[in-house]
């Protein structure tokens, strides 16, 4: 098939239609007309059968002879548009009389199974329908009757309307196709407008939109989806622009200070504690930055990820110990009193790895931003079908005014920043992603130098 355009190809397709059914009216129309035509032919051919039925007489005395003086006197004194031919047979089928218009010409007379019938045939090569009808006495057959029409009239009729329809019918859908064409042109020309919107956007210059339509169809549809895609496209791709600068920022960072602790070192020979030192908080900065990489991979593994988590037993009592063992020297290094609050035994169907992430992360910056001395409670509680976790420190806190930019990568609070303390600003960011995977409800709330508290509901 041809390649043709879109604004064509729907003008191809609707005129293929239509053409089917404009050729079915048409077969319906000639077939209704010629239908009307033969049967008005055939009501005169009855009409003139039974007028002559009516003015036979029979004459029993000579064997059955047919009488139509009658007949022939009025047949020389009428003229008819449409002629009718008449013609009388005896019991012999041997002519009696005909009418004067078949002049030397005689209408043919069929076999006995054929009367009563209209039958289409020729006069002198000329189309005409003729009936026969037999003639009784007596339930004896004593004769014919032929009464013929012509048929000229009828096939010029029929002839000239089948000429017409042909004629039409190419005319009509050439008209059809460039109309069809016209209004198809007219109602999506809004695609043009995306085309020519699509072409202009690239990843420098994602901010242009596509014009919305005023009638709500579905190029309307179509424009507010793509504009929707370019919306997640461009907030993506800025995601992915802020996330590279951030990452290389920070990446930076640490591999900044081991290399300028380095550079220290091999400047002029140091005694043994000097070194031990400077290797030692090398070392811790290396450490920051593998957790900084564990982290950025963490999130880059489950950054586009729908499913593919585990549904198990997590037993949250266990996981909780287990994670408060893990840090427990971090705990004692700065006297922080742990309360543990479990009413019963919890557990929850997900994915055991993903929940200790999530807890550890959550666990990991209460102890981090808590004072010394301080304290952090844990409770595991129910309520409405759900589990509640509880976590609550009572260190440094976030402002309300910053609270909705924790979850944002890399992100980290004026007051954390104050305190010199060190991290990587992607906790949290972990905490949400992996919350959001597993459909936990997570909320944190927090008070400046007073508390901060975060709850997680598992479902």
């Amino acid at each position: 098939m041809l390649k043709f355009s879109f604004r064509n190809r729907i003008a191809f397709y609707y005129i293929i239609s239509t053409a089917l059914l404009i050729t079915i009216v048409f077969l319906v129309i000639y077939q209704m007309v010629s239908l009307s035509v033969y049967n008005h032919i055939n009501d005169d051919i009855q009409n003139e059968v039974e007028k002559h039925l009516q003015e036979i007489e029979i004459d029993h005395n000579n064997t059955y002879l047919i009488q139509v003086d009658e007949w022939r006197e009025r047949e020389h004194n009428t003229v008819d548009v449409n002629p009718v031919f008449v013609q009388f047979f005896d019991s012999n089928n041997e002519l009696i009389d005909k009418s004067p218009n078949l002049k030397k010409l005689n209408l043919k007379l069929y076999p006995e199974d054929r009367k009563n019938e209209f039958i289409d045939t020729y006069l002198n090569k000329k189309p005409i329908r003729q009936i026969q009808v037999p003639l009784y006495d007596n339930q004896k057959v004593i004769g014919h009757l032929v009464v013929a029409m012509s048929l000229d009239d009828a096939i010029m009729v029929l002839s000239n309307l089948r000429n017409i329809l042909f004629i039409s019918l190419p005319i009509i859908l050439i008209s059809l196709f460039l109309i069809a064409r016209f209004i198809v042109g007219r109602s999506i020309k809004p695609i043009k407008t995306i085309i020519e919107t699509s072409k202009q956007i690239s990843r420098e210059n994602l901010s242009s939109r596509i014009d919305l339509p005023q009638n709500k169809d579905e190029l309307f549809v179509l424009s507010k989806t793509i504009n929707d895609l370019l919306d997640r496209i461009e907030n993506a791709v800025e995601r992915e622009k802020q996330f590279t600068s951030d990452a290389s920022h920070e990446l930076r960072t640490p591999l900044a200070i081991i290399k300028g602790t380095l550079e220290v070192l091999v400047r002029k020979p140091r005694n043994q504690s000097e070194y031990e030192e400077k290797i030692n908080y090398s070392i811790k900065e290396v450490d920051r930055l593998n957790q900084l990489v564990d982290e950025l991979l963490l999130l880059a593994r489950f950054e586009n990820q729908k499913q593919n988590t585990k549904k198990e037993p997590v037993f949250l009592n266990a996981l909780i110990l287990d994670v408060l063992a893990r840090f427990s020297q971090k705990i004692n290094d700065k006297n922080i009193k742990i309360e543990n609050s479990f009413a019963d035994d919890y557990t929850i169907d997900s994915d055991n790895y993903l929940v200790s992430i999530i807890i550890s992360n959550l666990v990991s910056n209460a102890i981090k931003y808590s004072n010394s001395n301080g304290k952090i409670s844990i409770t595991l509680s129910k309520e409405n079908n759900q589990i509640i976790c509880k976590i609550q420190d009572n260190g440094i806190g976030i402002s309300s005014e910053e609270l909705n930019k924790i979850g944002n990568r890399f992100y980290r609070s004026q007051s954390v920043l104050q305190t010199n303390t060190k991290g990587t600003g992607l906790g949290l960011s972990i905490v949400k992603r992996l919350t959001d995977l597993l459909n936990i409800d997570f909320q944190i709330n927090s008070k400046l130098n007073v508390e901060t508290i975060v709850e997680l509901r598992f479902n």
